[in-house]
Order: C-alpha cells, then structure tokens, then sequence
C-alpha cells in the first residue's frame, strides 16, 4: 500500500501507544495528526447551522461556492466560519493636519456603539501563512496549531487572539500504523480511519486565519490577499487513542459564539475555551485506502471497511487486533 500522498500532517515521528488486545499488551503507533477531513455540507445549510449573516462581499477569503468535499487537504480550500468588523466601519482617527470635517466625522463615529463583527461564511485556503512571511510557501505545513502551545507560538499568537474560526465539518481521517502487518517498502501498514461524531450531528474545528499581503500583485488586485488558516489539535480521547494520540479540538457549540468573538482578547479566557470536551462523543471506523489519494472524492471515502477486509488493524473499541494473518507480534 502506498502512503498517502499528503501524509496526514507532515509526519515528525511515531508516537508509541500502549493498549490490550486478546489479553495481552499490543502497541499500536501514530504519526502526525488531522491533515485531511471531510465536510460535506453545502452554504446554505451552514448558513442556518452557524447563524451567518454574510457571505459575500468584502469578508476575507472568497464567496462560498464549493461542492462537498470529502477529501480536503492541506492548500485547498474550504469553507471557514469567522468574525469581523465590516471594512467601512469607522475605526481610525483621523491623520495630522486633516481638517475640521473630517475629524468632526470621527468624533461623532466615535460617540455611536462600536461596530459589530459580522459572522461570515467564507473560503480560506487550509495551511496558515503569516502575515509577517516573506512569501506563501510555508503555508502547507502549518495546517495545524497545538491548543498547548498556541499563546506561545509568534505563528500563531496573534491569530489567536484576534482572527479565530470555526471550521465546519463531518469528520476526520488519521491513520493508523498496523503492529503485525508491513507495506510492500517493510514499514507498518496504515490503515485510514475516519472519526465522526457518534449522533451523526454538524461538528465544527477551532482554527485560527490569517491575511497576508502578496507584495507580487498590485494592491488593488483581486488576489492581493491570502486568507489562510489552520486547525487546533488537542490530544485525543480516549476512545481514539488507538488510532492517534492527538485529534482536532472540536468545540461544542456552546462555545462557538465566544471563540468567534474577535473583541474577546484576553488570553486566559481564549484558553479557557480550549478545555478538553467531555469525552465519549466521537466513533472511529476504519475505511478504505482510496482516500490516500488526494484527487479521490465523494461519499463512498467515509464508508465503513467490511471486518473481513482488515489487515492487521488495532479495534480502537475492544482493543482486538484483527486480520494479523497470524503473524508473531513479538
């Protein structure tokens, strides 16, 4: 079997986890985390689901016109939830020197309420490139953000403090590294694994975007800005720890309305909201390896692997490992 082309987010190692099969320990392995998902939902579903009040326009990012996409990966892009101030709104004070009209229009701006963020429903491309970066190229492998480390990383603090998202989807894939079987290269067999929640509901990802200036095309362009973003992971439940030992944070949506708000900048409430969930809410199923191959779509990619076709897969469930072929673990 070959790896899958984009390896799930540019593997830094394997990560050892330790659990019972057939009543004896049986060590299951994961590499990086959650570099693809699915998110079949269409605009106007999400519209309802995430109140939107904006779609198009000047929001950041492009309109959402994009068909379900089973199979997102790193530099495509999807459809991503945020808030922001309208660009007219008045915000700045007026320059030195400008006359008395205009600092007259400030004045009275500055008397009425604060202009409201609008939630927007755009397409960002998946992969964060600061706006500090000299140039694009980066974005790929920054599709994640540790919710450890996200105050701490320059990457990402100030995305995370000021320009959050929701990334609205069905699931996620991660792979897991078999503990009997070997690929036709000698290494552990992955098997894709799709995680869903287990009611069948609408799950959203925390993300954090940004816009960066191309200094290639002119200002006035229609591609002047790139509008990125990534996904915040935290380690995985229980439940899923055989597959991964990290998974996306997936808000509940009583947390959604305050990890949007662009006005809420005070970092210990932002990592309040990173609290881990309670668990027990998601499933993980193992589905076939088409889904290694990025230009493979639709909805027969979340499909559930018949039993007979596993090939040395730990069950995250009851621990068994299943279809070993009878090969020594030890």
């Amino acid at each position: 079997m070959e790896m899958p082309r984009f390896p799930p987010s540019g593997s830094r190692g394997i990560t050892m986890i330790s659990t019972r099969g057939a009543g004896r320990p049986v060590t299951a392995y994961a590499g990086s985390v959650c570099g693809r998902y699915a998110a079949s939902r269409r605009p106007d579903d999400l519209v309802e689901e995430f109140e939107i009040e904006a779609t198009d326009g000047l929001g950041p990012g492009a309109d959402p016109a994009s068909a379900p996409d089973f199979n997102v990966a790193p530099t495509k892009k999807a459809l991503v939830v945020l808030e922001r101030v309208p660009r007219d709104a008045p915000r700045d004070a007026p320059a030195e020197g400008a006359d008395a009209s205009a600092a007259e229009a400030v004045a009275d701006a500055a008397e009425q309420a604060p202009a409201a963020p609008l939630r927007w429903l755009r397409l960002l491309r998946w992969g964060l490139v600061p706006s500090w970066s000299k140039n694009a190229s980066g974005g790929a492998r920054m599709i994640n953000a540790r919710a450890e480390t996200l105050l701490d990383k320059p990457a990402f603090r100030r995305a995370t403090l000021t320009r959050r998202c929701l990334i609205p989807a069905d699931g996620w894939y991660e792979w897991q590294a078999s503990p009997s079987e070997k690929d036709a290269r000698g290494k552990p067999r992955k098997q894709p694994f799709f995680m869903h929640p287990v009611d069948g509901g609408p799950i959203a990802f925390a993300g954090v975007y940004e816009l960066w200036r191309d200094p290639a095309v002119p200002a006035d362009g229609p591609d002047a800005w790139l509008a990125t973003y990534a996904i915040v992971t935290t380690g995985a439940e229980s439940g899923l720890a055989a597959v991964h030992d990290r998974m996306p944070m997936v808000l509940p949506p009583d947390r959604w309305d305050g990890w949007l708000d662009p006005q809420q900048r005070d970092p210990d409430a932002v990592r309040a909201l990173l609290a881990p969930p309670e668990e027990g809410r998601f499933a993980a199923v193992p589905v076939s390896t088409r889904v290694n191959a990025v230009a493979d779509n639709g909805p027969a990619l979340v499909d559930p692997l018949p039993r007979e076709e596993w090939r040395g897969v730990l069950d995250p469930e009851t621990g068994e490992l299943v279809g070993a072929g009878g090969a020594a673990l030890f």
